[in-house]
């Protein structure tokens, strides 16, 4: 491919890759946490966000972060609630508003999980350095924000 190739076909090839390479690590990361863990990515993802927050998450603010659904948030914190990992707080001047966190044994499991995540993650990208990583880092950047227009 060269610069005579048009700008919008460059583009396009572009955005497949960073999905192929985007869908190739979810899909590294996904066998890694079930096969280590017994987890799933969107468990680890939920808690990820709650462990990341200092207080109890409401549920809508949980799948806002996550950019999924409040409904597929729901399942996800049911599933956790069961095993004991979150638990659910209902507000008290407002009933309708629950808040979700962490419980001790959540939070031990999940820092358990986010170490070899992590490690997953860092083996990777081994290839890319600081140099690398600043300019992918501002690349995305500049897309995100033309995104925000």
């Amino acid at each position: 491919m060269t610069h005579e190739t048009p700008l919008a076909r460059r583009r396009l090839r572009t955005w497949l890759r960073l999905l192929r390479v985007t869908r190739s690590t979810e899909n590294k990361l996904r066998e890694f946490l079930r096969v280590t863990h017994d987890t799933t990515l969107p468990r680890f993802d939920v808690m990820a966000a709650l462990y990341s927050n200092e207080e109890p998450m409401k549920m809508s603010e949980l799948s806002k972060r996550l950019l999924v659904s409040n409904g597929n948030a729901s399942t996800v914190v049911n599933r956790l609630e069961k095993d004991g990992l979150v638990i659910r707080v209902q507000e008290k001047q407002d009933r309708r508003v629950v808040k979700v966190s962490l419980t001790p044994t959540g939070l031990k499991q999940f820092e358990a999980q986010a170490t070899g995540h992590e490690a997953m993650v860092n083996d990777i990208f081994d290839t890319l350095d600081h140099a690398d990583l600043d300019l992918i880092r501002d690349l995305l950047h500049r897309a995100e924000a033309r995104q925000e227009i």
